[in-house]
């Protein structure tokens, strides 16, 4: 067992231990890389503000010549990087276990993390900025704040590799194995015809490693994400300029609805890449093996009931439901309420779940009949016992 495969086992002795779900704030992360300025290995300073005037940090550590530079929170609401960045600060401050990657890395790459760049999205945990801009759709249009600045840091920093940290809907599988998008990668296109020119093709060789190292713990849960041409995003204008970029998206993973465990193999995701860019064993990659990585399809829904025996105009029929859990903040912003809606009717036998429940033996009522994207209002039951109760899409037993 080589050092990165005991990371998991060992990830509570750099773990940030204040951050314990994905509700977090500005000013907690502020505090945290408060903490870690007396450290010399890191250079921290603010280097923008958001609409609202919060601080932007940039973290600057390494002395290698590869420029890599890491940036999350683009969306408010998208907290795995973030954690994850957080608890690779403390990795890279650590000695002891870990000096060999750490030291390998310090000689080949420096490293420029911005740890937060939406933090108003991030205090009321929604994905656009204060001015209702999706920052990762201003490229051109450069009209908010946190959008100029990431576009005058890549200008600057003039970055090798970039990582463009994010998450995504938990409903996407990983191709049609019948598991979760758990981790999706991705190289974004720098044109409409999907070309592949050096730059891209660096970014393709380093996800393809990320990915070996990611079988490894979430066997069948990686996924490659779309890569249609969006000309307003930054992933695929960073790649137009140079930067070998490369997308990471947080999914879903079983039993897991704050992402506590995700941050862990997010955090070994981006440790692998950074190992195989200051080491260069990328090099040694295929353009094939990053396509045989299986591309998203969105077939997982949170809830479905199969075998349901439902009723119109007195004809009764049979038929999958399959209900998404749709998140919204609670009012003290450090949590979020569900509300079930029907996403599919028909037969969903191709389609997968996180969790699911035979209803051949059971009778549905319906409080009010059941109708796409909007609030589940069902009962199932035995005639007697009520064993699932969706009530204006909550779930009461």
């Amino acid at each position: 067992m080589n050092l990165l495969d005991e990371l998991l086992e060992n990830y509570q002795s750099f773990e940030e231990i204040q951050i314990k779900d994905r509700f977090f704030k500005h000013n907690q992360i502020c505090d945290l890389l408060d903490s870690i300025k007396n450290n010399k290995v890191f250079g921290i300073e603010e280097v923008g503000l958001s609409t609202m005037g919060r601080s932007i940090h940039l973290v600057k550590w390494g002395n290698g010549p590869c420029k890599v530079f890491l940036w999350s929170q683009m969306h408010g609401n998208e907290a795995t990087a973030t954690m994850a960045l957080i608890d690779l600060l403390n990795f890279l401050s650590k000695n002891g276990l870990y000096n060999e990657i750490i030291d390998s890395i310090d000689k080949n790459c420096t490293l420029y993390i911005l740890p937060m760049l939406n933090p108003d999205g991030v205090e009321i945990f929604t994905r656009r900025n204060a001015m209702e801009i999706d920052i990762n759709r201003d490229f051109h249009s450069q009209q908010s704040p946190e959008a100029r600045l990431l576009r005058k840091l890549r200008d600057v920093i003039h970055p090798d590799f970039g990582f463009n940290l994010h998450d995504q809907s938990t409903l996407w599988s990983a191709g049609k194995s019948g598991k979760p998008a758990t981790i999706s990668l991705l190289a974004p296109a720098y044109d409409e015809e999907l070309s592949i020119n050096p730059v891209r093709q660096k970014a393709m060789q380093v996800i393809a490693l990320m990915n070996v190292e990611l079988q490894k713990n979430i066997p069948g849960c990686v996924g490659r994400f779309n890569d249609d041409f969006e000309p307003r995003a930054f992933g695929d204008n960073f790649q137009a300029a140079g930067t070998s970029t490369i997308l990471i998206e947080a999914g879903g993973f079983y039993n897991d609805p704050e992402k506590q465990y995700i941050r862990k193999i997010y955090f070994k995701a981006i440790l692998a890449g950074l190992i195989s860019i200051a080491k260069e064993t990328y090099l040694n990659v295929k353009d094939k093996d990053y396509f045989l990585i299986p591309e998203n399809k969105k077939l997982h829904f949170d809830l479905v009931l199969r075998n349901c025996k439902l009723q119109r105009n007195g004809i009764p029929y049979k038929t999958d439901i399959g209900l998404v859990a749709v998140e919204k903040i609670n009012d003290d912003l450090h949590s979020v309420s569900l509300t079930y809606t029907v996403g599919e009717l028909g037969d969903l036998s191709q389609y997968f779940s996180y969790e699911e429940f035979n209803c051949e033996l059971y009778s549905i009522t319906e409080i009010s009949n059941l109708k796409i994207d909007e609030p589940a209002n069902l009962i199932v039951h035995d005639g007697k016992h009520q064993v699932i109760s969706i009530k204006n899409g909550v779930l009461t037993n």
